[in-house]
């Protein structure tokens, strides 16, 4: 097996092995595993920055393992593989650092990490899949290695949000297998195709391709958090932050995201997907999702919670820029997998700050909470201008692209929904910001945990401020060679070359 052959292999295992050696170790063993977190997490960037730059001068790394006649597990670094294993592998080191100081003293932290690094090695598999089948099942193992995280307190309200989950996703991937087995007996086998592998098939079987990409984006849909589908979602906020963060910024959501960019880039074509008139839909449906998520967050006073439904609306930008005709919104799109995850987790390490620091877990407890922690308040004020869609912000950044592509692609009523989601972005972040900054605090703060030398724990202050100073260097440096930016302007050209 050569170096190109063996590389996405080795990225998946950089995470994989530590994960399965932590579940061994008895909880007193901390330091080692930390350490193997940081050491997986470490190599994983060091791997996935190698592929990176190998993919952008345009060499080819594919692992292909048969697995049946015609069917073949494919891994294989493409374009926008790259975009979703380089957000995954520099967050997942974040995270962990993160994690380590939020659950210090916790019980089950080997299970807790055992499956957090588990469910890393399954989002990346789903990023490097080359074929529906690949991707179907790195979709699966993502549910099953999210299911303990999800359910880890063990309490009532947990296992309740776990069965919520699994009723969802599973339902979800039944949804999904059933289309993909039934494209497999209309096209045969095929691979991820740039300008997409279905467009040769007949008008003969343009019914049958209606449904199935129903079915599809229905199966990813349930991750991606579309309406109706998206009731797990909030539910599942009873998990530590640190799941959060993850289920929100780098695994679950943006997988099902990733997901329905796949289906219509690469398994129909976006010229194709138009045709069959499957675009439109698929826009309303998103721009529906947007001002929804955006109205239910308005009303939540639980800070979880409200940054829950923030993630339904801001994820179908997603889906509304890649189902936007022309390339100029399908930048907008592309470029918010990244965009969103800094800003969400940044937004996420800020809330698991101030709940494990505090006991904050309410906007309404937040008054002057900015006087007390305010380098977290800074990290949070940040990522949620970002949100909101203010320059020079990493959010400005895909809010401009998709407003520009409506423009182009003549969709007026997109910027409609972009002005209703900002306004909505703001009813519900400035607030936030407003009790913090502006208030008085009504009482004294309750120490949760000793805070040492810093406002709160260095391992939990740390990630939210790197995250945030990316927030704010994505957008300032757009334009730079290997920007997110830059990297959705090489994917879109090429899915709308002629």
């Amino acid at each position: 097996m050569s170096w190109d052959t063996a590389l996405p292999v080795l990225v998946l295992l950089s995470s994989l092995v530590p994960g399965l050696v932590i579940f061994f170790l008895r909880e007193e063993q901390s330091r080692v595993r930390t350490a193997l977190n940081l050491a997986g997490a470490v190599v994983k960037i060091g791997l996935v920055g190698i592929m990176l730059w190998g993919v952008y001068h345009e060499r080819h790394y594919e692992t292909r393992l048969p697995l049946l006649p015609g069917l073949d597990l494919i891994l294989r670094a493409d374009a926008l593989a790259m975009l979703l294993t380089t957000l995954s592998a520099g967050l997942w080191l974040v995270t962990t650092i993160f994690a380590v100081g939020y659950l210090e003293g916790s019980p089950h932290r080997s299970r807790f990490f055992g499956f957090f690094s588990l469910c890393v090695t399954a989002t990346m598999g789903i990023a490097l899949a080359h074929n529906l089948l690949t991707f179907f099942v790195f979709y699966e193992l993502l549910t099953l290695t999210t299911y303990p995280l999800v359910i880890h307190r063990g309490t009532p309200q947990a296992l309740r949000a776990g069965r919520t989950y699994l009723v969802y996703t599973l339902a979800g991937s039944a949804v999904l297998l059933l289309g993909i087995v039934w494209l497999h007996r209309v096209a045969g086998p095929f691979s991820f195709t740039q300008g997409g592998a279905l467009s040769h098939l007949g008008p003969q079987s343009h019914g049958t391709l209606l449904v199935i990409f129903a079915l599809l984006i229905a199966g990813v849909g349930v991750k991606a958090a579309l309406v109706p589908l998206h009731g797990w979602l909030p539910v599942a906020m009873v998990a530590p932050a640190p799941v959060s963060a993850l289920l929100h910024a780098v695994a679950v959501v943006k997988a099902g995201a990733f997901g329905v960019v796949r289906v219509v880039y690469e398994v129909f074509g976006i010229r194709f997907a138009a045709d069959l008139g499957v675009t439109t839909p698929l826009a309303l449906l998103a721009a529906l999702t947007i001002v929804y998520g955006s109205l239910r967050a308005v009303v939540q006073d639980d800070l979880k919670r409200r940054l829950a439904y923030s993630t339904v609306s801001q994820v179908s930008y997603i889906a509304l820029g890649v189902a936007t005709p022309g390339s100029i919104s399908s930048i907008g799109g592309i470029v918010h997998l990244v965009h969103q995850g800094i800003m969400k987790i940044t937004l996420f390490f800020c809330a698991g700050n101030l709940a494990e620091t505090l006991g904050i877990h309410r906007v309404s407890e937040m008054n002057g909470v900015g006087r007390r922690m305010p380098w977290t308040m800074v990290a949070f004020t940040v990522a949620a201008l970002g949100m909101i869609g203010v320059p020079p912000m990493a959010g400005f950044i895909s809010k401009w692209y998709l407003g520009v592509g409506a423009v182009e692609a003549g969709q007026g009523w997109i910027i409609a929904v972009l002005a209703a989601s900002s306004a909505l972005n703001a009813a519900y972040f400035l607030p936030i910001l407003h009790t913090a900054w502006f208030k008085h605090p009504t009482g004294e703060w309750k120490e949760e945990h000793p805070r040492g030398r810093f406002e709160a724990d260095w391992r939990l202050l740390l990630p939210s401020l790197v995250t945030a100073a990316l927030v704010i260097a994505t957008g300032l440096f757009a334009s730079t060679v290997m920007s997110p930016l830059t990297w959705a302007k090489l994917i879109a050209a090429r899915e709308y070359q002629p």
